[in-house]
């Protein structure tokens, strides 16, 4: 399947199982040398072909009919920071917004965290499409395929857009999780070394992806 048509398709996934709304998420995937990204403003809902952008690595346009998303420095920095990266998902969605509003990580409460690479850190608040909070992921996303972003969503990478979004999307469910516990009362957090052993399982088991690396600064209360 085409680039664009994988992203449309992708876009459309995530707004249909409620991750992004209207314009609030944006897309891209590399292509050769250069990126294709989807267009600003764009509904991921109503996605189509039309709606994406060619840019150099230097974020120079190459073809389409809108300019970039606004987010295309933070594309463009996770891309040149991580080389293996083929693709990136940013989405707004509400339960990754409020672990990000109250914590400096998403808590682990589920192994599956070890799908993500281990804890997802929070970073640091920025004006979206700034080179500050470029910067700001791509120092989250150390060891890691995913972070929150401070009072404004998520991001994940993967090799394919399908496998960005499938983290996105496990980043979600994993937030929920952890908000529907801890309203229940104060959630059972695994520690280092149950997620080390989970990741070393699922290598065992030949279950696909999964990695550990811990995080030294992790906040007591987020143990």
């Amino acid at each position: 399947m085409p680039a664009a048509e994988r992203l449309v398709a992708a876009g459309r996934g995530l707004a249909a199982g409620g991750l992004v709304t209207g314009t609030a998420g944006n897309l891209s995937t590399r292509v050769g040398e250069d990126v294709l990204v989807t267009g600003s403003g764009t509904d991921l809902g109503a996605l189509t072909p039309a709606d994406l952008t060619l840019v150099s690595s230097a974020g120079e346009v190459r073809s389409g009919d809108l300019p970039p998303t606004s987010e295309l420095p933070l594309h463009l920095a996770v891309y040149a920071a991580f080389p293996s990266v083929g693709a990136i998902a940013h989405a707004h969605s509400p339960a990754s917004i409020a672990v990000g509003l109250t914590h400096d990580v998403l808590p682990p409460v589920h192994y599956l965290t070890v799908r993500l690479g281990g804890v997802v850190r929070v970073a640091d608040y920025a004006t979206f499409g700034s080179p500050e909070l470029a910067s700001s992921v791509v120092a989250g996303l150390a060891d890691r395929s995913a972070v929150l972003l401070r009072n404004h969503g998520s991001v994940a990478h993967g090799d394919t857009v399908e496998q960005a979004c499938e983290r996105l999307e496990l980043v979600e469910w994993l937030s929920d999780v952890y908000a529907r516990a801890a309203a229940l009362g104060t959630p059972h957090l695994l520690g280092d070394d149950e997620l080390a052993a989970a990741a070393a399982t699922f290598t065992r088991l030949g279950y696909g992806e999964g990695s550990y690396t811990a995080v030294v600064d992790r906040p007591p209360t987020d143990r």
